[in-house]
């Protein structure tokens, strides 16, 4: 059988920052998720001394794929080169690498070079990789550019956040789990779902489009997000991938523990607000920190509200 060809793409962009701040956030790829729009999740499998090996999970061409990539880093030079050692058809093979060079006037030269090769050399896989590599190549140096040049360090950034919620639960792990898990029972189970569409296009991986009631015949507003779940750990991960207004980003967690006094299940969140929506939303003259406070009060009350069924109906099953 013949080798399937090697194809090339590179992408490049100039950023009004230092080398140093750009190749931090090009290796820093577990922040990925809260930093390129196409990154749902990143898991860090294997770490060395300038090397590690990441799973991936991303959108490409509007499908979740995923694979395991081994990348060098090279901090002095301010390279990051990678190579995947497992790939999700139609790449049958994938690699490139991250160069940041200083300008003669100041700022930085970013370029992200790939080689690719598509499954049985087919036309279609190509072109298929060709659009989503140069698609997903162009956002990510896009919001690399607006990250490196708009920089505040975190404690100073008061857009970005994270919060959690809790709930003690007495009954069997699995019972827990499969209720955060089976998003589609939702509607019947949790009274602020009007509506959810669910689809598993692998497995351990769900897209759900979920139409969320505001209050008792108060507003709706519709959410796209990718989940990526975690039997084994009873954890289960996800990404907004279509927000409500208020927000620029959203990612979280839901976990269930084992604490030896009962089952503690957390909602955790990281949300970055959108700025410009700020005065549409609560007003002329709305804050930041009100602008945080109004979505950690709607969010968090949907969590706390899931959180309190999934208790209700995990214990009721337990005393069964």
């Amino acid at each position: 059988m013949p080798v399937p060809r090697t194809h090339h793409a590179v992408h490049d962009t100039v950023i009004d920052a230092s080398t140093d701040r750009v190749y931090a956030l090009v290796a820093d790829a577990v922040s990925w998720p809260q930093r390129f729009t196409p990154t749902v999740h990143v898991r860090r499998e294997e770490t060395g001394t300038q090397s590690e090996r990441l799973h991936i999970w991303a959108t490409a061409n509007g499908e979740v794929k995923h694979w395991t990539s081994h990348r060098t880093l090279d901090p002095h030079r301010r390279r990051v080169a990678f190579r995947q050692e497992v790939c999700s058809p139609p790449v049958a093979a994938m690699g490139g690498e991250w160069i940041i060079e200083e300008q003669s006037g100041g700022g930085s030269k970013l370029t992200l070079h790939h080689d690719y090769a598509a499954v049985d050399d087919l036309p279609a896989n190509v072109t298929w990789i060709t659009a989503a590599t140069d698609r997903n190549s162009r956002t990510e140096l896009a919001n690399i550019k607006t990250l490196a040049e708009s920089w505040r360090e975190p404690e100073s950034d008061d857009l970005l956040f994270s919060f959690e919620d809790h709930e003690t639960v007495h009954a069997r792990t699995e019972t827990v789990y499969d209720f955060l898990r089976d998003a589609d029972q939702w509607p019947t189970r949790l009274p602020h779902v009007s509506r959810m569409e669910l689809a598993e296009p692998s497995d351990g991986v769900q897209q759900m489009t979920m139409v969320t009631r505001a209050g008792s015949g108060g507003s709706e507003h519709t959410t796209e997000s990718v989940r990526v779940c975690f039997p084994a750990e009873r954890t289960i991960v996800y990404k907004q991938v279509t927000t409500p207004p208020l927000m620029a980003l959203h990612t979280g967690r839901w976990t269930v523990t084992d604490t030896g006094k009962g089952l503690r299940v957390t909602s955790q969140h990281t949300i970055r607000l959108n700025a410009a929506a700020i005065p549409a939303v609560l007003g002329e003259g709305a804050t930041p920190a009100q602008a945080r406070r109004y979505v950690r009060e709607a969010v968090g009350g949907n969590s706390a509200a899931t959180l309190a069924l999934a208790k209700e109906f995990a214990e009721a099953r337990h005393a069964a």
